[in-house]
């Protein structure tokens, strides 16, 4: 039996793939695990990869809602070690261009309305 904050994240990931797909990103993976961290979603965009950690919020149970401080420095580097064991798991070649965002999705449970924020390249400024 799924938990009604699983089936919440769920709901958020499915969210943010459609959010993704009218963007232009073509999703490739999603769920991605290992014992150290999981990607949620993995997506290519032209030749660059970008592996997204979403994080859902009912909107009413939420006044401030700050999604960059739940991925700190901690989480950054588990989702690095991930991305990375995935890149090479996956054969991609060691220039492949890469990078790491977050979608926040604050969602109205009631009406299904949602806003989404999207911070980009989370883990580096710049890495090229």
């Amino acid at each position: 039996m799924v938990s009604p904050k699983r089936e919440f994240g769920d709901l958020g990931e499915a969210l943010a793939s459609k959010y993704l797909i009218e963007r232009g990103y073509k999703i490739i993976g999603s769920n991605y695990l290992k014992p150290w961290g999981e990607i949620d979603l993995i997506t290519k965009k032209g030749d660059q990869i970008v592996f997204f950690e979403v994080k859902t919020r009912d909107s009413k149970n939420v006044t401030h809602f700050s999604p960059e401080q739940s991925v700190n420095s901690s989480k950054k580097r588990k989702l690095q070690k991930t991305c990375e064991t995935y890149l090479l798991e996956r054969s991609f070649p060691q220039d492949q261009e890469w990078q790491i965002d977050v979608l926040a999705l604050s969602i109205e449970k009631e009406s299904g309305m949602f806003h989404v924020e999207h911070f980009e390249n989370v883990v580096w400024e710049s890495r090229y």
